[in-house]
């Protein structure tokens, strides 16, 4: 089987563009993993991460958001934002999720906000960790 083209776009700019043999993204209510030969389908993201597996190596993604395409031998992933694991900081995101977890939330609204954010903190985290990224 070829190989997948797995392009990575974000609003600002093309993040990655790179020939994998796999590719594995968080969706809205799980995980997928797609390879060479997969049924051609539309997934809605969620936020965490996105692995691109190219040969030996595996690049990492902290993805929030947006949708997969797959079609023929090509990934598309558009999200919001797509950080590099590797670029993550542990304690910048730890940071993060305290003061999202100490907002005040008193209407549904702001509770949604809260939740999000905290939901964001959360995954973030988990990528550095699993990349074994610490600041």
């Amino acid at each position: 089987m070829p190989p997948l083209q797995c392009i990575v776009v974000t609003p600002e700019r093309t993040v990655c563009e790179e020939m994998a043999v796999f590719v594995a993204a968080s969706l809205y209510d799980g995980e997928i993993g797609i390879g060479p030969g997969h049924t051609p389908m539309i997934g809605r993201l969620g936020n965490g991460e996105l692995r691109i597996t190219s040969g030996e190596t595996t690049h990492r993604f902290y993805i929030e958001g947006g949708f997969v395409e797959v079609l023929g031998d090509t990934v598309s992933i558009l999200t919001n934002r797509a950080i590099p694991a590797d670029e993550i900081d542990e304690a910048v995101a730890n940071e993060q999720l305290l003061t999202a977890q100490a907002r005040k939330a008193d209407t549904p609204e702001l509770m949604a906000i809260r939740d999000r954010a905290v939901s964001q903190s959360r995954a973030q985290l988990r990528v550095a960790r699993r990349a074994g990224t610490s600041s």
